[in-house]
């Protein structure tokens, strides 16, 4: 994300402010809301800015959506969970399984959040015959190691049309460190995963699964932890899709070490690289 904080929170309609003071037992009670550094190629255990709802203690009444910047870090830890590695292994949360899984499904409940983005990349598989497949998931394709080793990559990027900022859908989680004492800040790690479903027909030639992203006349209902059920369903499948631009871009930001807003920039469509797929 390359967009400072004062433009997000123009963009989300948030306070200049906090509308909270912190207490002794902030780092317990609220994630934290760093300044980070512009960030265009972010990968699991980085720190990104979230969008949330309600802060505890907040009254139910008033009008439910954004609310609260902050700051978490990408690759959810359940609360129960024995080592923070987890989350290194739980960066993407499925909308098919999102209820259920004993990981994700109290977050899913509670715990919503917006993850502001410039864009988000993907990879198509590339044969060296020039023919291109869509991109598979190694959750849902069997085949997915040998098939990445026989293909290389070609890397796009999807984003608003108008150069909005992407809303991604994501559910967070606060997990207590047992080796630090409690009223150490670092006793509290705050943690978020991205909410991914079946790629739109418009984008299925890249890859098989994409990001949920949420349009804004669904932000309140995705924040407010009283929504209901459904509607929350209803928002995965809702993403805007027809909104999108998607083009390719240079192999660069296939490492990770490789940051800046030229990652963004358009290149031919004969461009190709390798990476691991994030989505």
């Amino acid at each position: 994300m390359g967009r400072k904080k004062e433009e997000i929170r123009r963009v989300f309609g948030l306070p200049e402010s906090e509308v909270h003071a912190p207490g002794a037992d902030e780092a317990r009670r609220w994630p934290p809301r760093e300044e980070l550094a512009p960030d265009y190629n972010i990968a699991p255990g980085k720190h990104a800015y979230a969008v949330l709802g309600r802060a505890p203690g907040e009254p139910v009444s008033g009008a439910a959506g954004p609310r609260h910047l902050v700051t978490l870090r990408w690759g959810l830890v359940p609360s129960w969970a024995k080592d923070s590695n987890v989350g290194y292994r739980m960066i993407n949360a499925r909308a098919e399984t999102v209820t259920d899984r004993p990981a994700f499904r109290a977050a899913f409940a509670r715990r919503r959040c917006l993850l502001p983005a410039d864009a988000y990349y993907e990879w198509q598989l590339l044969h060296t015959s020039g023919e291109a497949q869509p991109g598979t998931s190694p959750v849902t394709d069997p085949e997915h190691r040998s098939r990445k080793a026989k293909t290389r990559k070609r890397p796009f990027a999807v984003r608003y049309a108008d150069d909005r900022p992407l809303a991604l859908a994501g559910i967070f989680e606060r997990w207590r460190n047992p080796a630090v004492p409690e009223e150490d800040p670092a006793a509290w790690l705050w943690s978020f995963a991205i909410i991914t479903t079946e790629a739109a027909p418009e984008l299925a030639h890249i890859h098989e699964r994409m990001p949920v992203v949420v349009g804004e006349e669904d932000w309140a209902t995705w924040l407010d932890p009283e929504a209901d059920r459904d509607d929350l369903l209803s928002v995965l499948d809702a993403t805007p899709v027809e909104d999108f631009t998607v083009y390719p871009v240079g192999t660069e930001v296939n490492a990770v070490r490789n940051n800046g807003p030229h990652l963004l920039a358009p290149v031919s469509a004969e461009s190709e690289g390798t990476s691991e797929t994030l989505f």
